[in-house]
């Protein structure tokens, strides 16, 4: 099959890259620099110039492919257009510049979905949508049948799976993956990185409230290979889930971090989280654990990598070396008492 990738140099995207090209899958990939191109190549698969806002590029592509992949959206200012980064800058309140940002972000997704699916009308050629498990309604184990929330903290996100299953409705093979907030490996963690970064810059290691909110994971390779699972298996309509693990406890994941930085692990009250973490502390108190019982059945996906605890305390050991520990942080993370909290 031929297969457009969007995102196929990110993290996930180059992970899904190479396992189409190892599954015999023609593979061209969304590249928006030379330096992009340049790695798509080296991996056996081929470059297409532009970006996810040149939509008539994105049509070209789809409409030349067999079926697309969609990981593709822009999480940093650096990923916008200049247009798009200057109505965020200059769109009001100073205090409003995140949301505005993340509005544009998912307006760009919507039309690009919008654009690929179009492209593939009138034959059975799919197009699989990444999404986030954090758009589902918090405080409950979260099923492939649960339709996202807009109320939820990723809530603005709705807008990207209604135009996915828009696009199922016209008779196109749309599918959805739902990724949890940690997609990860021994390099990186997802959203775990940014509190890795955090912890290290603050000498803190922190978790809002009693920390027995959780958070599920996957690893890297899990979720490329369920992605080409779902390119060549999915139904229209569908909603698999990308999770290895339903619900880590989030106290469980700092006390992890702290152990391996030596720093002290603390938990904070929900204004202390936003000087600690600022607009990432709604999701580090975000109960989101996810089941992914019926994709396993209906995909036979089967998640074999390690562990998400076990891929921190491997970044650890290959990244940095250890510090000497403090008071607080000389014994190494009681998992035993943490599990607990970490069952649905």
């Amino acid at each position: 099959m031929r297969v457009f990738v969007t995102g196929a140099t990110g993290f996930i995207g180059s992970a899904i890259v190479d396992d189409l090209v190892a599954a015999g899958h023609e593979v061209t990939g969304l590249a928006r620099s030379a330096a992009a191109a340049e790695k798509l190549e080296a991996s056996g698969a081929k470059a297409h110039r532009g970006t996810i806002e040149d939509l008539e590029s994105l049509r070209r592509a789809a409409a030349a492919a067999d079926g697309v992949i969609h990981t593709a959206f822009y999480h940093a200012f650096s990923h916008a257009s200049f247009g798009a980064r200057l109505r965020a800058l200059i769109g009001g309140s100073p205090t409003n510049i995140v949301r505005r940002f993340m509005t544009a972000a998912v307006e760009a997704d919507r039309q690009a979905i919008e654009a690929l699916g179009g492209a593939l009308r009138g034959a059975d050629r799919p197009v699989v949508i990444a999404f986030p498990t954090m758009a589902m309604a918090p405080e409950r184990l979260a099923v492939e049948a649960d339709a996202a929330d807009p109320n939820a903290i990723g809530g603005l996100r709705v807008r990207s799976e209604t135009a996915t299953l828009a696009l199922a409705a016209r008779g196109i093979r749309a599918t959805i993956i739902r990724l949890p907030p940690s997609v990860h490996d021994e390099t990186k963690q997802g959203i775990v990185t940014q509190l890795i970064d955090t912890a290290r810059k603050t000498r803190v290691s922190a978790y809002v409230g009693d920390g027995k909110n959780r958070w599920a994971a996957v690893h890297r390779l899990d979720a490329s290979r369920l992605f080409r699972l779902a390119l060549e298996q999915g139904e229209a309509g569908a909603r698999f889930h990308a999770v290895a693990e339903e619900g880590i406890a989030v106290r469980e994941i700092a006390e992890t971090i702290g152990y391996h930085l030596g720093v002290r692990v603390e938990e904070l009250s929900p204004e202390k989280a936003s000087k600690q973490f600022g607009w990432l502390a709604p999701f580090v108190a975000t109960n989101n654990p996810v089941s992914s019982k019926l994709t396993q059945q209906r995909l036979r996906w089967e998640p074999i990598g390690p562990r998400l605890l076990d891929d921190i305390a491997a970044h650890f050991r290959t990244t940095d070396r250890r510090s000497p520990p403090t008071a607080k942080a000389e014994r190494q993370p009681d998992h035993k008492h943490i599990a607990k909290t970490t069952q649905p």
